[in-house]
């Protein structure tokens, strides 16, 4: 497995399941351009952890959005499966009338250019972060029983912004609305004695 950040994402052309439920045949990553993009990859349709994931990303959209940030889940099943698990009502194992395109990864290609295609053929839960120039910023990969933290997304998120607004780094355990620490040793020596010292 290749480590892609600071690389450019691999595009990719695939046939989307769109919030309306239409299908897009020629959906693109570079066609979003511009946007943040968080890309997230799990396993199968119909499982088990896919669905709290599929399901938590899209109560979390309007925090995405609000952010300029397009959320895209991608797994290795067809559209017309997609389509299926989202017209089956979530009592019964399906994730409802969800507000982000679903790509369809049949041939693989995407989850190989991700790095996390699985020896069994199904893609591992490999989320990234993705900037407005193309450009991977973050990557996790669980293994398929462990499943993701929205809140971690949307930190990770609003961490690249507030560097790129700022110039300053975010620290460990940093979130919106903490001071980051400039890149000099006093920078640095000062924000380690106000809050390890």
């Amino acid at each position: 497995m290749s480590n892609l950040v600071a690389r450019e994402a691999p595009d990719f052309k695939a046939v989307a399941v769109m919030p309306d439920n239409g299908f897009e045949e020629n959906f693109t990553l570079s066609a979003l351009r511009g946007r943040y993009v968080v890309l997230f990859f799990y396993p199968l349709d119909f499982t088990f952890v896919c669905p709290s994931e599929i399901i938590a990303f899209d109560q979390a959209l309007p925090d995405f959005e609000a952010r300029e940030c397009q959320v895209i889940g991608v797994s290795v099943d067809s559209p017309f499966t997609h389509l299926a698990w989202k017209k089956t009502p979530v009592d019964k194992g399906g994730i409802g009338q969800i507000r982000y395109p679903l790509l369809s990864d049949l041939k693989k290609t995407i989850a190989d250019s991700y790095g996390i295609l699985h020896e069994d053929g199904v893609a591992l839960r490999g989320l990234f972060l993705i900037d407005k120039e193309g450009i991977v910023k973050h990557s996790l990969v669980n293994d398929m029983a462990l499943g993701r933290s929205i809140p971690e997304a949307l930190r990770m998120v609003d961490a690249l912004q507030f560097h790129e607004a700022r110039g300053e780094v975010c620290p460990a355990n940093w979130s919106e609305g903490e001071e980051g620490v400039t890149t000099s040793a006093e920078g640095v020596s000062g924000y380690l004695a106000r809050h390890f010292g």
